[in-house]
């Protein structure tokens, strides 16, 4: 039980570290010292430092999912009304943070994609997960009648992701949720519409 938690107290400090300076300006020694690890204790839970990043990439999604599920499959609201909930959430979260922080695996995704190919194939397995879940919400929003039946959803998903995560990236450059305020409004007033 004790090798469990010490591991997850390594995950947790590991997640909070990197969201606020990145994950190669992360170090181990930095890691331990926040968790009251002692030095030398890391190797006995994690093979490497890319063996940590996919712990952390897989704990991280994990967490993210439970929320996208809460979000999306709320029986209380209609499947749009759920869509349009996790981007207005999720702008909420961002101006809270004053827009420092974005998405934890967005930001993953722009600094390792091209340094490590199994984070790389990691973080495309997680949003690809990501996608179906949004998929599956458009879905319903279809049989609902509240989308165009011949709209194809996993594209949809596909896209409603891809500009999301380039919202909140613009919305940390400008330090502003204006971007995604932009996307909501275009998404819902234009493209989700029937």
């Amino acid at each position: 039980m004790k090798k469990e938690s010490t591991k997850n107290l390594l995950l947790e400090t590991g997640l909070t570290l990197i969201a606020e300076q990145g994950f190669h300006h992360t170090g181990i020694d930095a890691v331990l010292k926040r968790a009251g690890v002692p030095k030398g204790s890391f190797y006995h839970y994690f093979a490497s430092k890319e063996d940590f990043g996919l712990c952390l990439i897989e704990r991280a999604a994990t967490d993210y999912e439970a929320r996208l599920k809460e979000l999306l499959e709320d029986p209380h609201r209609t499947p749009l009304e759920r869509f349009r909930r996790y981007f207005t959430e999720g702008r909420d979260q961002l101006a809270q943070q004053e827009c420092r922080k974005g998405c934890l695996l967005g930001n993953l995704g722009q600094e390792l994609a091209d340094q490590s190919e199994p984070l790389r194939q990691r973080l495309a397995e997680v949003f690809g997960r990501w996608n179906q879940r949004l998929a599956g919400c458009l879905r319903e929003a279809q049989a609902a009648g509240e989308l165009d039946p011949a709209a194809d959803v996993e594209e949809l998903a596909a896209f409603c992701l891809a500009a999301y995560e380039g919202a909140l990236l613009k919305a940390k450059v400008l330090k502003s949720p204006a971007p995604v305020d932009s996307l909501i409004k275009y998404l819902f007033e234009r493209i989700l519409t029937r």
